[in-house]
């Protein structure tokens, strides 16, 4: 499976600073994916009219992915592959239960919506969000009821991390040579803490 393709097609197109990247999986075999840009930069509010210019966050971008994979762990190894050869710290891993289940929070719905790029302080308004996956309601609500997985990573190449990135194993670019040598664990029970996959290190010896 290659998803780093996918995010470096997004990077030509977008040509902004990445802040963070994060693919969400639905606990079901062979679903579509969804992968999810979140960019550092603003633009000029246009609702704001002849009024003194606002700035406002540039939105996001959503893509849906559609690879066929039967096992999460053949996901996960492709989000260790694109985290390491962008020069991320780390790739957190968040194993959620369906938000529908008898017991579940308000805090649990509300984080279930966040991982599929809906904006639970504004229903229905996509100014947060660029989408080009058709599937992702359906998505959504297939993971209220089955559970998902979310992985993050902040990237170091084209980052916005790059100017304070201390990590002895990137290169002058900010990102590593492939393979990734940091295999996927397997998926437990859903969790409320996620698992963080180191892949920096510093091997100087840091003086204050």
């Amino acid at each position: 499976m290659d998803i780093l393709t996918s995010i470096r097609a997004q990077i030509d197109a977008v040509r902004l600073t990445l802040y963070a990247v994060t693919v969400t999986a639905v606990r079901r075999p062979d679903t579509p994916l969804l992968l999810m840009l979140h960019w550092h930069g603003f633009r000029r509010d246009e609702a704001a009219g002849p009024a003194p210019a606002r700035r406002c966050a540039v939105p996001g971008s959503a893509v849906q992915l559609n690879p066929r994979w039967r096992a999460l762990e053949e996901v996960e190894g492709a989000m260790l592959d694109a985290a390491w050869q962008l020069g991320a710290w780390d790739l957190e891993r968040s194993v959620r239960r369906g938000c529908n289940d008898v017991g579940a929070s308000a805090r649990e719905a509300h984080e279930c919506r966040q991982a599929f790029g809906d904006n639970p302080l504004a229903p229905g308004s996509e100014a947060h969000l660029v989408a080009e996956a058709p599937d992702r309601d359906v998505l959504m609500q297939l993971a209220a009821r089955c559970g998902y997985v979310r992985w993050l990573f902040r990237p170091v190449r084209a980052g916005l991390w790059r100017a304070i990135a201390d990590d002895d194993t990137l290169d002058a670019e900010g990102g590593r040579m492939p393979p990734c040598p940091v295999p996927p664990r397997a998926l437990g029970e859903p969790q409320r803490a996620p698992l963080a996959y180191r892949l920096g290190r510093v091997t100087r010896i840091v003086l204050p």
